[in-house]
């Protein structure tokens, strides 16, 4: 699969995502998507993150208006991220979700 597709098949992916939030009761907005190098760079990123890529994206969870930021309201979410076929969560970023790109996720 070429970069480009998966990045398609990353949007995709990312629409399920949401609409899977919202059916369990959740609203999102968009966090990080798409950084430059310089931008990856300023934020501390990882030096070959997917947000590079455009394979990554950090999503802000809200329930009854209150912004959620602990891990484990995102479990759900990761649990179904597994089921599409999204790269493993990562413990200590779990509003990250990615596909792996040359073992980076």
């Amino acid at each position: 699969m070429t970069l480009r597709q998966k990045q398609s098949r990353f949007a995709h992916m990312i629409a399920l995502l949401i609409l899977h939030s919202e059916q369990l009761g959740y609203e999102v907005t968009l966090g990080r998507g798409y950084a430059s190098q310089a931008a990856n760079k300023a934020d501390n990123g990882h030096p070959r993150s997917n947000h590079l890529n455009r394979l990554a994206l950090d999503l802000n969870l809200f329930k009854d208006g209150r912004w959620l930021t602990s891990g484990k309201h995102f479990e759900a979410l990761h649990d179904y991220w597994d089921s599409i076929g999204g790269a493993e969560r990562i413990r200590d970023d779990m509003n990250h979700f990615s596909l792996e790109h040359n073992g980076v996720r």
